[in-house]
This record gives C-alpha cells, sequence and structure tokens, in this order.
C-alpha cells in the first residue's frame, strides 16, 4: 500500500474485538516508533507497552472522558520523553505517536491517539500524574500521550481525497 493510502484509510479506532494483537505486529508498530524522525536524532522519547488487563482498565481512567477504549484494547504504547534531552520532546514523541498510529492501522489494527499531557484524569489530577503512579516512570520523563491498540470491531471508511480541505493551502503568501 501506498504511502498517501495508508494516511487516507488511518482512522481512530475505539472499539475492539477482545482478540490478541500478534506480537510481530505489535513489534512492528514499536519499530515504526523507533524509526521516528528526531531533532539531532537525540530520540528523547520512552515507550511503555502495557498488555495486562487489570493494568489496562485502571489506564482508563487517566483520561477524563477520553480513555474508555483502553478497557477493551489488547494494548497499549505509554509515550513519555525526556524534557531534559531536548526542547523539541513533545514534537519529537508526537512524530512517534504518529507513525505508530500509521503502522498499526497499516497492519489492519484499530488505533487511537489518547492526549495526555496537559489534560486530566477522571479523579482530577494531571493524566500525567496519574499515569506516573500506575506505572512508575520517574519524574525526568514527561507523559504526550498514550496509543491504544486491539484488533477493531470495526473501522471508518477512509478520508476522500476529493474532499479535502484544499483551501487551507497557500502558495508563496497567505
Amino acid at each position: 500500500m501506498e504511502l498517501l493510502e495508508v494516511m487516507r484509510c488511518r482512522r481512530s479506532v475505539r472499539t475492539y474485538t477482545g482478540e490478541k494483537i500478534p506480537e510481530d505486529k505489535l513489534n512492528a508498530v514499536l519499530q515504526a516508533g523507533l524509526l521516528s524522525a528526531s531533532s539531532r536524532s537525540i530520540r528523547p522519547w520512552e515507550f511503555i507497552v502495557v498488555r495486562e488487563q487489570k493494568t489496562l482498565k485502571l489506564m482508563a481512567d487517566c483520561r477524563a472522558g477520553a480513555a474508555r477504549m483502553l478497557e477493551g484494547a489488547d494494548a497499549a504504547i505509554v509515550v513519555i520523553g525526556d524534557e531534559t534531552k531536548s526542547d523539541v520532546w513533545i514534537e519529537d514523541c508526537s512524530i512517534a505517536m504518529a507513525n505508530m498510529h500509521l503502522m498499526a492501522d497499516s497492519l489492519g489494527l484499530g488505533s487511537c491517539w489518547i492526549q495526555g499531557r496537559l489534560r486530566a484524569a477522571e479523579n482530577g489530577e494531571s493524566a500525567e500524574g496519574y499515569l506516573r503512579r500506575l506505572l512508575g516512570y520517574p519524574d525526568s520523563l514527561r507523559l504526550e500521550a498514550v496509543l491504544s491498540l486491539g484488533i477493531p470491531y470495526s473501522h471508518p471508511d477512509g478520508y476522500d481525497l476529493e474532499k479535502l480541505p484544499m483551501g487551507k493551502i497557500h502558495r508563496e503568501k497567505y
């Protein structure tokens, strides 16, 4: 599949069948994250892979009204970054998230980006603090987002290239 076609078809998927993701597909998603572009190749990100159902259910409370899909996910990848290594850790972590999101879809997996940075958990604490307490990552690492993963129950249709908002493109000047 060509890259533009992968991008056209990629959609957020929030409902999963409960089937297990094959380990080779999960590894390919992680490799896509590790292959991501990074400022000066610093790679300030770290990934925490969670597959234990009890933990995934607890993680569903990490974002007020936005992470319930983790209850039915087979896996989640928590993307954290070291802000002391790079002043663009947020961008670098976001690129890794986007690459993993695209790779998951290209492999027939469902995935959804759950923003964590600057968001609140169901209990009112920060999503970052909630996940740090649950997963035990050090204070030196900052939360960017969580990627939920599962075998999709259904998959929305891809985007129509003819309906893209081409008016958002400005050439030479605004």
